[in-house]
C-alpha cells in the first residue's frame, strides 16, 4: 500500500527516536520512490529539528559517510549504556514482581533499535531469567505506590490494614507523609492518629499493607513536624524508628569507605591505633543491626547507652551459641 509524504516522513521520525540508523537508498527501496524524495523529506526533517531545538531536546541528525546512514542525537534520549545500567539498578533493587520487572525493561528497550534490544536481550538474560523478588502480600505494589502518592499529596487521612512482622493482622488510622525506598523494599512514613503531639513517624513497609481507606477529611501539621525525605535518607538505617543521637564507633575493617557509603552522615573524624574513628547522625535503630554485621570491625565509643545496647545485643548473640551447644551436647 502506497504510503503517502506526511505518513512516510512520521514514520521515519519515529524510527529515528527509537534509534534506528536509516539509509535513504534503502528507505526509498522500501517506499517504492526515488531517493531525491527521501533526501527531501530527511531535508525536512533536519528544517523541523533546527526550529525546534530546544523544545526536543537538542536533536541533530548526523550522517555517517561509512555506512551512508543518518542518526539522530538527542540530549533527552537514554544511551544503551544508561539503559542497561537502569536495568540492572531494577533488577538488583528486587522491588517489583517478576511481570513487573519485565515489564519495565521492555518499555526501556523499545527505545533501542531491534540490533541493540537484542544486544541487551543477551546481557541481560541470566539476570531475567533466575529473578527472584521479595515477598510481597498486596496485590501490586506499583498501584498502591501511586494510591499512597495521592493520599500524601492531598493530605489525607488513611486507614490501613496491614500486616506486622509476625503476621498479625491490624489496622491504623495515620497522616501519611512520605514514600521511601530502601533495602529491597518501599516504606511509607507516616504519623499515627491515635498518638497525640507526635513528632516520631512510625515507617511501614508498602508491600505488607494489604487495604486503605480513604478518609473524607484532611490533616495538616505544625512545622516542627514536617518531613524531610533527605534528612531521613542520610540518618536513618533500614528504615527502622528510634530516636535522634550522635554516635561514634571504631572501625578496623579492609574498607572504611564502605561504611561510609553505608551511612550517608558518616565521617571519619580521627585514625587512632589502627582504627578509623567514625562519627554519624542516625536516626533509629536499624543502624545497630548494620554494625553488628561487621562483627569484630566495629566498635562502639558513644555514647554509654549505645554502647550497652550493642554489649547487650552481643551478649544476646553469644548466649544463643551457648545455648544452642549445650543443647546439643
Amino acid at each position: 500500500m502506497e504510503v503517502d509524504k506526511k505518513d512516510r516522513m512520521l514514520e521515519i521520525f519515529f524510527r529515528l527516536m527509537k534509534g534506528e540508523d536509516i539509509s535513504a537508498q534503502k528507505l526509498a527501496a522500501e517506499y517504492d520512490i526515488s531517493s531525491r524524495s527521501i533526501s527531501r523529506d530527511i531535508t525536512s526533517l533536519k528544517t523541523f529539528f533546527d526550529l525546534n531545538y530546544d523544545k526536543l531536546g537538542k536533536p541533530e541528525l548526523v550522517y555517517n559517510n561509512a555506512s551512508k546512514t543518518y542518526h539522530l542525537n538527542m540530549d533527552s534520549f537514554i544511551t544503551n549504556a544508561e539503559l542497561l545500567s537502569l536495568a540492572k539498578l531494577l533488577v538488583g533493587c528486587r522491588a517489583f514482581s517478576k511481570e513487573e520487572l519485565h515489564t519495565f525493561i521492555d518499555k526501556l528497550k523499545s527505545h533501542t533499535t531491534p540490533q541493540n534490544r537484542s544486544k541487551l536481550n543477551n546481557l541481560l538474560y541470566k539476570e531475567l531469567n533466575h529473578y527472584t523478588e521479595v515477598h510481597h502480600d498486596c496485590e501490586s505494589l506499583i498501584e498502591l505506590i501511586w494510591n499512597l502518592t495521592e493520599h500524601i499529596e492531598q493530605r489525607r487521612y488513611i486507614t490501613i490494614t496491614y500486616l506486622k512482622m509476625n503476621r498479625q493482622k491490624v489496622t491504623h488510622k495515620i497522616k501519611p507523609l512520605s514514600l521511601m525506598f530502601s533495602e529491597y523494599y518501599y516504606y511509607l512514613i507516616a504519623y499515627e492518629c491515635d498518638v497525640p503531639d507526635q513528632y516520631e513517624p512510625h515507617f511501614f513497609r508498602v508491600d505488607r499493607i494489604i487495604h486503605i481507606v480513604a478518609h473524607r477529611e484532611h490533616f495538616s501539621l505544625r512545622q516542627s513536624q514536617e518531613i524531610d525525605d533527605g534528612i531521613v535518607r542520610k540518618t536513618n538505617h533500614l528504615m527502622f524508628p528510634g530516636k535522634t543521637q550522635k554516635i561514634r564507633f571504631a572501625f578496623s575493617g579492609p574498607s572504611v569507605q564502605a561504611v561510609l557509603d553505608k551511612i550517608p552522615s558518616s565521617k571519619v573524624i580521627a585514625v587512632e591505633n589502627g582504627e578509623n574513628i567514625v562519627e554519624a547522625d542516625i536516626y533509629g535503630d536499624g543502624i545497630r543491626m548494620f554494625l553488628l554485621s561487621q562483627g569484630s570491625w566495629v566498635r562502639a565509643l558513644e555514647p554509654e547507652e549505645f554502647v550497652q545496647d550493642m554489649k547487650a545485643e552481643v551478649k544476646r548473640m553469644y548466649e544463643g551459641y551457648f545455648v544452642t551447644n549445650n543443647l546439643q551436647d
